[in-house]
Formats: C-alpha cells, structure tokens, sequence
C-alpha cells in the first residue's frame, strides 16, 4: 500500500486548529493591553477631523459635496459656531451628540471652514 495523500492536509489542519486555540487563549489573556485599557498606559490620542469625516461622508457624501441627504459641507457659508452648534445639537436629518468635547467641536468646525 502507498502512502495516504490526506494525511498531510489533515496535519496541516490540525495544526492550524491547534495554533487558533493558543491565539485565542493568549488573546483573552491580553485583552486588557490589547485594548489600551490598561492602567497607567492609557494614551489620549489626538483629535483628528480628517478622521471624524469618516461619520460625514454616509450623508454629506465622499466628497462633502453634499449627499443623499445632508447639504454639502465644503465651502459652507455658515459660521464656526453655526458649525458647532449644528454638530452638537442637530438639525433637520442631522443627529445631535456626534461630537461632544469642545475642543473637538472648535477643532472639526474649523476643518470644515477649511475645506475649499
């Protein structure tokens, strides 16, 4: 009899198996630091509106050039704290609370204004 042409992917796949499972229980058991929750090593990343844009673009579209549903947000001819106002508080389709500190309000009101 020759050799069983199975055997090495069945090796193969509990290999893999194998190394899954060790993954996952190291993962658990670094859960915390992978999160950055840990105590002390917490690290308050800086805000970035170009970032922020991210939670724009589903209705003021790619661009900001306006969308299915919000206005378009470059070149606006509203105010920073029109701008703000509307961020925290809401209007129309707009949800209220999508940024709450202050200084990332003053922040993504101006990258708004910036925009050209």
């Amino acid at each position: 009899m020759g050799k069983n042409p199975v055997i090495p992917y069945f090796l193969i796949f509990a290999l893999g198996l194998g190394l899954i499972f060790f993954m996952s229980l190291y993962g658990l058991d670094q859960q915390k630091e992978i999160a950055g929750e840990d105590e002390g090593t917490e690290e308050v990343a800086e805000f970035d509106p170009a970032v922020a844009v991210g939670k724009c673009i589903g209705c003021h579209g790619g661009d900001l050039e306006g969308g299915s549903v919000g206005p378009k947000l470059v070149g606006t001819s509203l105010s920073k704290d029109e701008i703000k106002d509307v961020i925290k508080n809401g209007k129309g389709s707009m949800p209220p609370g999508i940024i709450k500190d202050d200084a990332e309000l003053d922040a993504m009101a101006d990258y708004i204004l910036s925009l050209k």
